[in-house]
C-alpha cells in the first residue's frame, strides 16, 4: 500500500510540475522588422502594422527590447507566413518552410492591395501581438 501511495504522490508531481512549466507561453516580446525598421506603428494594444506593396528589403521576426526611447531587434526566431485574402478572408500558408528571413518582395509578389501577412510563430514562448500585416 506504501508503495502505491509513492507512485500516486509521484504521477500527481509530475502532473502539477507539468501544469507549472506550461504556464511559461509568450514570456518573450517580438516583433517583425524589415531591415532594420519595426513595422508596427507602435508596440501597444493599439499599434498596427501596414507596408505599401512597393516596399524592398528582408523581413524578419525578432525577440525585442522595448524602451520609452527606442525598440531595438535582440534575437531573430523562426517563423511561417500566411496570407489572409481581404475578398474571402481566406488564410493560405505562402510556404511550408520556416523562414528566419525572406525578401519581403516575394511575399508581396503574391498580395493584393488590402490582402494580410500573417506571421506566424513556431514556438509559444514568443508574443508577437502584432503579427498582421495590412498591404497597402
Amino acid at each position: 500500500m506504501r508503495n502505491v501511495m509513492q507512485l500516486a504522490l509521484l504521477f500527481w508531481g509530475c502532473i502539477l510540475s507539468n501544469l507549472c512549466i506550461g504556464q511559461q507561453s509568450f514570456n518573450d516580446c517580438a516583433a517583425a522588422f524589415v531591415g532594420t525598421k519595426m513595422i508596427v506603428n507602435e508596440y501597444t494594444t493599439k499599434g498596427t502594422c501596414t507596408l505599401p506593396a512597393t516596399t524592398t528589403g528582408e523581413l524578419t521576426v525578432n525577440t525585442v527590447e522595448l524602451s520609452p526611447g527606442e525598440n531595438k531587434a535582440v534575437d531573430r526566431i523562426a517563423f511561417k507566413i500566411a496570407i489572409r485574402d481581404k475578398a474571402t478572408q481566406t488564410l493560405v500558408l505562402y510556404s511550408k518552410e520556416e523562414f528566419k528571413q525572406v525578401p519581403i518582395q516575394k511575399v508581396l509578389a503574391k498580395c493584393r492591395k488590402g490582402d494580410h501577412i500573417v506571421l506566424l510563430t513556431l514556438d509559444n514562448s514568443y508574443a508577437l501581438p502584432h503579427n498582421e500585416i495590412l498591404v497597402q
